[in-house]
């Protein structure tokens, strides 16, 4: 190290040395506020137009399209930062209902507009800063008849070509410590659920997901894998091959709830059955199943175990892994019953798309009721959150000590 007691011009090597630190301090500052910035979302309707304006604080490259069933307007910006007053609600107006917003994949970030009836694209144009507003991103939207929707040709080839995943990673060698992949629910333009104080269901699943991945990791028994580590959306089909290219021998995803009814509270397990367990459990399954349409794409019957040929062997496996999912439910619950709430029938059963893995043991775990005041601040509560967690992985480890996966690794 040079000391500037032992140089000659102290002075001036101090100057020197000033300047070095504020140029990188100056770089650093440049390449912070070199990603744009979505300052506000405004909608409004004119006469025969409903005119939405996304503030800016830069210029930037966009594409926008319009989906059906349900009606949808999506616009991708490059990945941006989100700094606005507006809430999804607040756009209600023309054929617009409600947005969302959020990073789509790295280096895309999506809105979302949800509208009451077809609409056909109209101008679509970028203002420069005047007037006391910075850039402008204008789109205008003309409602139309059905038929006339349809004759503009369908949009899903642009919207599944925007939204291709990127190909799953590797499969790690077989044996040594079993796998288990956490799934946060939700995330980027898919919020979830809203609780009561404002607070997203993505944010605190994305908390809890990393609260267990450290219990599982604690140990080192475990090798886990998080289907996202950040605010970003990812499809039901994209995590589920998430948990396969891993070869997971577990998958748990966490979500969290609203009902009308803000009384009720507790946590509950779900494992995947074609034919739900009551009515409530199909509602639940039928709404997180709509978490890819919510994102803006195309909406898609299409099973999750297709790739796999339905063959004897299939079936097998499917057998074996919801036999196996059941195992770790009734191993989950009282173990979640000693630290939180739980409803009267806390194992359920639904058709979740995201738990269809053929050959992955999976449970989707409800954390409880965002809509409850004391479960949404139990959920928001740090301490309790790792509470929870904690049970959860006990559960785990009571599971690979009880299952074969030492036999099959």
């Amino acid at each position: 190290m040079i000391r500037l007691k032992h140089f000659p011009g102290r002075s001036l090597a101090r100057l020197i040395l000033i300047s070095v630190v504020a140029m990188i301090a100056a770089g650093a500052a440049t390449i912070a506020a070199a990603q744009p910035t979505v300052v506000g979302v405004r909608v409004g309707y004119h006469v025969e137009k409903t005119r939405i304006v996304v503030d800016l604080d830069q210029d930037v490259d966009f594409t926008i399209f319009t989906l059906p069933d349900p009606y949808r307007l999506v616009i991708d910006l490059p990945e941006v930062s989100w700094r606005m007053k507006a809430t999804p609600a607040s756009a209600k107006s023309g054929v617009v209902t409600r947005f969302r917003y959020g990073l789509f994949h790295p280096g895309t970030s999506r809105l979302v507009f949800d509208l009451t009836a077809p609409a056909m694209i109209g101008k679509r144009f970028m203002l420069p800063p005047s007037a006391g507003f910075g850039y402008r991103l204008v789109v205008d939207l003309v409602q139309v008849a059905a038929a006339d929707y349809r004759r503009q040709g369908s949009p899903a080839a642009t919207a599944v070509a925007v939204a291709k995943p990127a190909p799953p990673s590797p499969a790690p060698p077989r044996g040594g410590r079993p796998v288990v992949v956490i799934d946060a629910g939700h995330g980027g333009v898919d919020p979830g659920t809203i609780g009561i104080s404002g607070v997203y269901e993505k944010d605190i699943t994305l908390a809890a997901a990393r609260d267990l991945a450290k219990a599982l990791g604690a140990g080192g028994k475990y090798r886990v894998v998080l289907t996202r580590d950040r605010d970003m959306f990812i499809s039901l089909r994209r995590r589920v091959e998430i948990a396969r290219a891993a070869d997971a021998a577990l998958f748990v995803s966490l979500h969290a709830d609203t009902i009308a009814d803000r009384r009720i509270r507790g946590a509950h397990v779900y494992t995947v059955s074609e034919q739900a367990s009551d009515e409530v459990a199909a509602e639940l399954a039928s709404k997180e199943n709509q978490a890819d349409v919510v994102a803006g794409l195309v909406p898609s019957s299409e099973d999750l175990g297709d790739s796999v040929l339905n063959s004897i062997l299939f079936d097998l496996m499917r057998k074996n892994s919801r036999a196996s999912s059941r195992d770790f439910a009734a191993l989950l619950v009282p173990e979640m019953a000693r630290v939180a709430p739980l409803l009267r029938k806390a194992h359920r059963e639904a058709g979740f798309r995201v738990l269809k893995a053929p050959d992955v043991p999976s449970v989707l775990i409800e954390l409880g009721y965002l809509s409850n005041p004391k479960e949404e601040r139990r959920l928001r509560d740090p301490v309790e959150r790792r509470r929870l967690m904690r049970a959860v992985s006990r559960a785990v480890d009571r599971y690979f000590t009880k299952s074969r996966f030492a036999e099959r690794s």
